[in-house]
């Protein structure tokens, strides 16, 4: 008997004392622990998207690719899945599985550390979301600890929830919503069975069962998850069968952009990081840009087709590799290191014939290139000639040669080459100066320099419009005539004098100021600068946003010298299209966190005209009252200072329409619209082609140049090199919508004039036409003038500077 009690305590002893060891230690390590409640609050690391005004994705950036999702949007076959692969029986424990945590247990003992873990679904819960994965005994313990408090806190569903957002699944995919973008580019919900239980066999090993770079050994951990749910009742036979016979399908997808507009991603991108530093890309900021898909979309085309319509009219400059002794077996593995630019794709020439060549393009499909399609391919020499044309297609390529291709249809291709030289273009709403489209260059991949932004060249003409304001404020008139005839101008500093001269070397005499400007008359600028002063004209030419330090203090200034970006152009001539108001370009419309929460809407500044559209847009928000901030309001809108005289922005917007109608950019009149008016531009040595045109919806700027500047060519000027770029994406995006210019503003006249005096015709004469006036500096009548009531006005009145 008394061998018995000693027995009984023995044993009561040897069973108390571990678990009053356990004990002691969750009592010592419970304070230390972390709350788990503010797991109903985490904010998980989400990346930065960008997406366009109509809500298309553009970019992330970020080191987790993140889509939190809700428990109710998984499906099913996941949760079982997952139940099966990793913790069959998290419905029914409470955080701790016993048996798991013997076979820990016994492996401690056996080798000093802990191999599989033993670990349940909320223990993972306990590890990712609040310790270390070191694989140490206290570590272990907490883990616990943790699992346990979760599950007094939280449901099955809300724990679950908490797994599959965090859980880590190779190729920077945190998450089953972006593991399933990343490896089959749809959502979760839209995948089969077998894919389900492919994307469940990661977290073991991300790595080890990684679908593209292990396909082996994903499909033995995928069908072994199958087989499990198959013996556990969640799958029948036949779902089985017909996962097990799926192939591994699983491809790198990337972040899935739905548009194609990298230059405006690095731009929010960057004024993202200004804004909140590092927290920009973990945060799940969900940021709005002004750009719209359409235009965008058109932007990409019309440069990319505009650009490529230049290269080609000087020559073909040949392949990008040859290879002709290469065999066809290493024709893949050659291509590889060619990715595809700005739409032209990378193929091998794989066989030569008398009307045709046949390729290899990149991933192995098959194509051909008919002679018709690349019998434009003659050799370029230099930007001013080029060699003989080709007779037949052994003339221009040869197998083993590495070409860049643009389908056509089918299998059909054309011949076509990396540009050498570069294009921009921005569009900008001239009522609010939200940016709509932007493009910096042919292709990001190959330079993600922005054109748009940091390229600063000289505009030429483009910039003469400015001045030509200046004058029309300061007691010009469209009418008023100045000499074009050579100046000469001397300087101590310079070895020889300045002559400067029009572009077709010719002078026209006195000519009208409407007249000089759509002629684009070098020597009229040069004396109107004269005449205002150049510290005067330059003063009020910074009223179209341009700082007075990017303007160089001389004549030559008014031929357009000051080196500017497309961007500051772009901004100058909105003031002209909307009628004199100060806007500026801005590229994010708003700011929203990870739940759609709005953080920070745009309240630019706008043109009265556009007051009541934008009231709508903040009022939207407003009574939308989904602030995060509880103490954040929309902004008061604010009305764009007036810093020119709509007259003058009228009479200007005028003379830039004869522009198109009948001067340099006559071949615009195309589109057959009478609201379009612009200016091009031409620098020295043909280094730079401008077109900058609007109406009263867009201002879109387009130039073409070469990085480092070099001649395009004695026969390429504005007119033919950035015009057609400007024409495709205004005929695209004016497409549909009515004549849009500004109204006209009180205080003109029109008045019948002399086209060769400029002053008021002669009754009956049959030569004269209306010309707009400001009331004060309109005309007298022609029987005032006859009555000698009034000078004679025209030459006589103007400075002898002008003569």
């Amino acid at each position: 008997m008394r061998f018995l009690k000693i027995l009984f305590w023995s044993l009561l002893a040897l069973i108390s004392a571990p678990i009053m060891g356990l004990t002691a230690i969750a009592l010592y390590l419970s304070p230390g622990l972390p709350d788990v409640e503010t797991l109903r609050d985490v904010q998980l690391q989400t990346p930065l998207r960008i997406y366009s005004t109509d809500s298309k994705l553009i970019a992330e950036f970020g080191e987790m690719r993140r889509i939190p999702i809700s428990y109710g949007q998984v499906p099913e076959n996941f949760i079982n899945a997952i139940l099966a692969a990793e913790d069959d029986n998290f419905l029914n424990h409470h955080g701790v599985d016993p048996m798991g945590l013997l076979r820990a247990v016994t492996e401690l003992v056996q080798t000093g550390s802990i191999q599989t873990g033993g670990s349940t679904i909320t223990m993972q819960v306990a590890k990712n979301y609040f310790l270390t994965s070191d694989r140490v005994f206290s570590r272990k313990l907490n883990e616990i600890l943790l699992a346990l408090q979760i599950e007094r806190s939280l449901n099955k569903r809300e724990i679950f929830e908490l797994y599959v957002n965090k859980i880590y699944l190779g190729n920077r995919a945190y998450g089953i919503e972006a593991a399933a973008q990343v490896y089959y580019g749809t959502s979760i919900d839209q995948l089969p069975l077998s894919d389900l239980a492919m994307i469940a066999g990661l977290p073991k090993a991300p790595s080890r069962y990684n679908p593209i770079s292990n396909p082996e050994r994903t499909l033995l951990r995928r069908d072994w998850i199958l087989g499990r749910m198959l013996s556990l009742g969640y799958i029948d036979q036949a779902e089985y069968d017909e996962a097990v016979a799926s192939p591994i399908t699983a491809t790198n997808h990337g972040s899935n952009p739905e548009l194609e507009a990298p230059y405006v991603a690095e731009m929010a991108r960057l004024e993202m990081l200004s804004k909140f530093g590092d927290k920009a890309y973990t945060n799940g900021y969900h940021v709005y840009t002004t750009v719209d898909s359409e235009l965008q979309t058109l932007a990409n085309v019309s440069l990319r087709t505009g650009l490529m319509s230049y290269d080609q009219r000087h020559g073909y400059r040949g392949p990008e590799a040859r290879h002709p002794d290469s065999k066809p077996d290493e024709w893949p593995e050659l291509l590889k290191d060619y990715r595809g630019l700005g739409g032209l794709l990378p193929a091998m020439v794989t066989g030569v014939a008398d009307d045709k060549v046949t390729l290899l393009l990149r991933g192995g499909a098959l194509g051909e290139i008919t002679w018709e399609a690349m019998r434009w391919a003659r050799p370029h020499l230099n930007a001013n000639s080029m060699g003989p044309n080709p007779n037949k297609p052994a003339d221009v390529l040869a197998v083993g040669d590495i070409v860049r291709v643009v389908p056509v249809e089918g299998i059909q291709f054309r011949l076509t080459q990396v540009p050498e030289a570069q294009s921009a273009l921005i569009s900008i709403s001239p009522q609010d100066g939200a940016i709509q489209a932007l493009i910096g260059g042919f292709s990001f991949v190959e330079s993600n320099y922005n054109r748009v932004t940091q390229a600063r060249r000289q505009p030429g003409s483009s910039f003469k419009p400015f001045l030509y304001a200046a004058a029309l404020d300061n007691g010009y008139s469209p009418a008023s005539m100045v000499n074009d005839a050579p100046l000469v101008f001397f300087d101590d500093y310079l070895d020889s004098a300045w002559r400067p001269q029009n572009s077709g070397g010719d002078f026209l005499g006195p000519i009208r100021l409407r007249e000089a400007l759509y002629r684009s008359r070098n020597l009229v600028s040069i004396r109107l600068m004269q005449d205002l002063g150049v510290d005067k004209a330059l003063s009020y030419i910074e009223r179209f946003g341009f700082s007075r330090s990017d303007l160089p203090r001389n004549l030559s200034a008014s031929l357009g010298t000051p080196e500017l970006t497309p961007l500051q152009i772009a901004q100058g001539y909105t003031v002209i299209a909307n009628g004199g108001y100060a806007v500026k370009p801005y590229l994010i419309e708003r700011i929203e966190d990870y739940n759609g929460q709005i953080l920070e809407v745009t309240a630019a500044a706008v043109t009265p005209a556009a007051r009541e559209r934008h009231e709508e847009r903040l009022s939207h928000y407003a009574q939308a009252a989904n602030f995060t901030d509880a103490d954040f309001t929309i902004p008061e809108l604010p009305i764009a200072e007036e810093v020119v005289d709509p007259r003058t922005t009228y009479q200007l917007t005028s003379m830039l329409q004869d522009v198109i109608t009948r001067g340099t950019a006559v071949r615009a009149r195309a589109l057959q619209r009478k609201d379009l008016a612009g200016k091009t531009g031409t620098t020295n040595d043909q280094k730079d082609a401008w077109f900058a045109g609007y109406n009263g919806d867009f201002v879109t700027v387009a130039w073409v140049g070469f990085d480092q500047p070099s001649t395009l060519g004695r026969r390429e000027y504005g007119g033919t090199a950035a015009l057609p770029i400007w024409m495709d994406f205004m005929a695209g995006a004016l497409d549909g919508r009515p004549e849009h210019s500004q109204p006209i503003p009180e205080g003109l006249t029109s008045v019948r004039i002399d086209p060769a005096t400029g002053r008021t015709s002669r009754p009956g004469a049959s030569d004269g036409f209306f010309e707009i006036f400001k009331e004060e500096d309109a005309p007298p009548a022609w029987d005032e003038i006859e009555s000698g009531a009034y000078p004679s006005g025209g030459s006589d009145s103007l400075p002898q500077g002008l003569f």
